[in-house]
């Protein structure tokens, strides 16, 4: 009785093991991972600096300028950096509002000419009641030119440099990296993953010890 005991206790041992090595290489790919949020949307509300009404493109009329706004935004990550520039080196600040079926789905706010480039704010309330980590992103480069582009009140900006091959400047100036910044996301993220491993080797664990105990009374 007492060998099937422990053949037990091996076997149970054995599979946690297993569940926690397989929670620990996955977190991390989950936490890296990225998806990115399928639009159909059926047009765009546009607020912000100069505009005195909203600009209100919609797909059945403006396809391509629809289209043109959600690429700036479709493609952001489900993690942003948790702090943005200071507010005196943001610039005007544009409201975008993703509708799909008549309905607003979600807004972010666009950064065209901030310091350092372009930025978009997620903000964590949503329109459609959805709860995503509010974060800050690097736009894209052609932000200004993009939105000016569907009737934004902008002066025409080169957003790309160009040189030749091999020539041309640095796009992004050094101080718009901020690499203490993107390791304290890092290291936020680590610190869950951690957590959640460890909660599941003492669930597992108090498990095991409940079990033993259990089978020890009964061979008594």
């Amino acid at each position: 009785m007492v060998r099937k005991v422990r053949r037990v206790l091996t076997v149970l041992t054995g599979a946690a093991v297993a569940l926690v090595c397989s929670l620990a290489l996955a977190g991390p790919a989950a936490a890296q991972a990225a998806p990115k949020p399928k639009l159909a949307p059926g047009g765009v509300d546009i607020t912000g600096d100069r505009l005195d009404q909203p600009l209100r493109l919609r797909a059945d009329t403006r396809p391509a300028d629809v289209n043109l706004i959600v690429d700036q935004v479709k493609w952001l990550g489900t993690t942003g950096q948790l702090r943005g520039p200071a507010a005196k080196d943001l610039g005007p600040k544009y409201t975008v509002v993703v509708l799909v079926a008549g309905t607003p789905k979600n807004t972010f706010d666009l950064f065209p000419l901030a310091k350092g480039g372009p930025r978009v704010y997620r903000p964590a309330k949503q329109p459609d009641l959805s709860r995503p980590r509010a974060g800050w992103f690097f736009g894209r480069l052609n932000m200004s030119e993009t939105l000016r582009s569907v009737g934004v009140p902008l002066e025409p900006r080169f957003d790309t440099l160009s040189g030749g091959i091999g020539g041309g400047e640095r796009v992004l100036p050094e101080d718009a990296l901020d690499p203490v910044q993107d390791l304290d996301t890092a290291l936020g993220e680590l610190q869950r993953l951690l957590l959640l491993n460890v909660g599941v080797v003492v669930v597992i664990t108090a498990g095991l010890a409940g079990i033993a105990l259990l089978v020890r009374r009964r061979t008594r």
